[in-house]
């Protein structure tokens, strides 16, 4: 096993608009073993119910991420000086056939965890995270889950179909994927069909955080409740980009009016800090609705702000 430490290419060695638009500019490594830590790409979008293009998600997210450079100016996290990070690339989806591409994101990632290689992927639609947590869960158990969204994402099916993206937590949980009483949903929101929407989450023992509760505050003692709530284990991270308020990420399939803002989510994602972060994603990135690449541009900022809470990271101390 190499001990080698990547670095992101800098914009002194090719310039940001130059080079091949790898996640952070990082190497492209294809063995998961040789990795601490992976970005993943998933571009998948046939589990979407209104507007489609997630596909196009990872890519987007890729171009963004040039901009970003390796050292964290506000959290002093420097998850390059000691850990090694690449690019995993895409996982070769079938866009013919959803539960075939199901199936081959769980034997992807199956690889992966049992490689000890924590993923951050890219997607992608929120359909991607069941087949992640299928193969997080061959290792690890049932684990806790923070989960940013619009929409919770329990429907039992939806037009028949048991597999989708509004289907994904509620076969999270039927399968025993998750732990119900170390999972907290954030910035839920918006039109639903009936009270059961939010409320059968309620039920099986999630922290149900609504936008509401949310508007006009800092989130960060909530994050002291969320930490408590999920902690004891293992823990997932998924961000869907809809949690965001559109005003800041228009480029997605399903936008809900007054989200969180960018300060808030960030404080969720630097709440986590401390906790045993398996994996994380950042989902349902549309480019063909934001042209400008600012959705895109925030999913990879948030990608790199999840790199920086994962076990290992270290943070330089004030000098």
């Amino acid at each position: 096993m190499s001990d080698h430490v990547y670095q992101p290419l800098g914009g002194n060695d090719m310039p940001r608009f130059g080079g091949i638009a790898t996640m952070m500019r990082l190497p492209e490594v294809n063995d998961p073993s040789r990795l601490d830590i992976g970005f993943v790409g998933v571009p998948l979008d046939q589990g979407t119910s209104n507007r489609s293009g997630t596909r196009f998600g990872p890519r987007q997210i890729r171009s963004e991420s040039v901009l970003l450079r390796p050292y964290n100016m506000a959290t002093r996290a420097a998850p390059f000086d000691a850990l090694r990070i690449a690019d995993l690339g895409d996982v070769a989806i079938n866009p013919y056939n959803l539960l075939d591409a199901v199936a081959r994101i769980e034997q992807a990632f199956t690889h992966i965890v049992q490689a000890g290689c924590r993923a951050i992927t890219l997607g992608g639609d929120h359909t991607i995270t069941l087949p992640i947590l299928r193969a997080l869960r061959k290792h690890h158990g049932p684990i806790g889950l923070i989960h940013i969204d619009a929409h919770a994402d329990v429907n039992d099916v939806m037009f028949g179909e048991k597999i989708a993206h509004g289907t994904t937590f509620r076969r999270a949980v039927e399968e025993h994927l998750v732990d119900p009483q170390r999972v907290a949903q954030i910035g839920l929101r918006g039109t639903g069909y009936t009270a059961e929407d939010f409320d059968w989450c309620r039920s099986q023992g999630f922290r149900v955080v609504q936008a509401e509760e949310c508007w006009g505050r800092s989130l960060a003692s909530l994050m002291e409740e969320v930490r408590a709530k999920v902690a004891g284990g293992p823990v997932y991270f998924t961000l869907d980009i809809d949690g965001i308020d559109p005003a800041y990420a228009p480029g997605t399939g399903t936008p809900e009016i007054a989200g969180l803002t960018v300060p808030q989510t960030l404080e969720v994602i630097r709440g986590a800090w401390g906790l045993d972060l398996v994996g994380a994603d950042v989902v349902e990135v549309s480019p063909p609705y934001d042209p400008h690449g600012n959705t895109a541009l925030l999913a990879a900022s948030l990608a790199y702000e999840l790199l920086c809470v994962m076990p290992g990271v270290p943070r330089r101390n004030e000098t």
